[in-house]
């Protein structure tokens, strides 16, 4: 079953990577300005990080089972809503629903996943987890600009709709099956103020931050890094891909292992580390073919810090309140992308001040870290 919570995983995340490539363009083909569609797609992130904390709050009290079906069956039809956009603020309401709505799947998913894993594997599990995170990054702008472009934006998002109601079903069905009985003993007393007392869930929580805010980063200079030298946009993807591809072997490879004999916190800094000397090699460089390699650099520091937060989160919840942690842990993901981005736009950075700005913030986080024991 836990195969099944994986996909689930893929698909959502799959949701959120398709849209990449094809909002703006949507927005701009119903007339928004350009800070309307600044707006359009940033307020998926925005609303989704409420949706996270929401989705905390109630896997805790209800169990993920019942959050995780409504998330599912909720994210499909909002899917759908998009084919009566007509009009630029209308779609920024369809933006928010979604965004809201879907904000409920992955906490309570990877919940679910965590509650059935035994202690030894979780370092296992979440690199799994991680490996099909790192799947959708690749497939899901991919297969949307595709289809796009031989079809529209409303049926790649009808696609996925149709796609996410297929699994709703599936899930009712299958999922249940398992659903991990709750007990009134069981309910979380555990307030918010106590949870962020806790080292090991600040440490996951800003690992969550910073890796989503390099993410924010690349996703905003690498492109005009890569016009600048003189490439087209297909390139760019490429690159992008090249570190999701390093990403995944790093998960499935039997040096998947070491989630599991390592304690997190050393394979957390580790990773955060090779993630910015990446960021500082990338600002640095104006080859293409080392552009290439720093980039599979960056994916192996992304494919060690992904499943040490996770495992991080894991080893300093329990099962009570692990719900209402996983919501904000993954709320801490959403503005990680928007602070990123919106950072480098306001302070107006070139690529490789960019850059390097984001590598040196990620090795001075990394230290702090590893030094920081209360």
């Amino acid at each position: 079953m836990h195969f099944f919570i994986y996909i689930i995983i893929f698909i959502s995340f799959f949701d959120l990577f398709s849209q990449l490539p094809i909002m703006s363009p949507f927005a701009e083909s119903l007339g928004a300005t350009p800070f309307i569609t600044g707006l359009v797609v940033g307020m998926y992130s925005l609303s989704n990080t409420f949706g996270n904390i929401i989705s905390g709050f109630l896997t805790d009290r209800k169990g993920p089972y019942y959050i995780l079906i409504t998330g599912l069956f909720a994210t499909s039809f909002s899917l759908f809503l998009y084919q009566f956009a007509s009009e630029p603020f209308g779609l920024l309401l369809i933006r928010f629903i979604h965004g809201l709505v879907a904000g409920l799947i992955v906490p309570a998913a990877f919940t679910y996943s965590a509650n059935r894993t035994s202690h030894e594997k979780r370092g296992k599990g979440v690199a799994l987890s991680g490996a099909f995170v790192g799947l959708a990054a690749i497939v899901g702008p991919a297969t949307s600009g595709i289809l796009a472009s031989k079809k529209n934006e409303v049926f790649v998002l009808g696609m996925t709709g149709s796609i996410m109601l297929a699994l709703s079903i599936l899930s009712l069905v299958l999922l249940r099956k398992v659903a991990i009985e709750r007990k009134e003993k069981d309910v979380s007393q555990h307030s918010v103020h106590s949870i962020f007392q806790k080292s090991g869930v600040i440490k996951s929580f800003a690992g969550a931050f910073f890796l989503m805010f390099s993410q924010g980063v690349l996703a905003y200079m690498l492109p005009l890094k890569v016009v600048h030298l003189g490439f087209d946009t297909k390139t760019s993807g490429f690159l992008l891909s090249t570190f999701g591809f390093v990403a995944i072997l790093v998960f499935i490879l039997p040096i998947n292992r070491i989630f599991d004999r390592v304690k997190p916190i050393y394979t957390l800094t580790f990773g955060m580390s090779i993630m910015g000397v990446s960021m500082l090699l990338l600002g640095h460089t104006d080859s293409l073919n080392l552009l290439y390699i720093w980039m599979g650099l960056y994916g192996i520091g992304f494919a060690f810090l992904f499943p040490s937060i996770n495992t991080l989160l894991i080893d300093s919840t329990e099962q009570s309140y692990r719900g209402k942690a996983y919501g904000y842990f993954y709320a801490f993901f959403s503005i990680g992308v928007v602070v990123g981005s919106s950072i480098t736009g306001f302070l107006e950075l070139d690529a490789t001040s960019g850059f390097t700005m984001t590598g040196i913030i990620l090795l001075i986080v990394s230290i702090l870290a590893i030094t920081w024991r209360k």
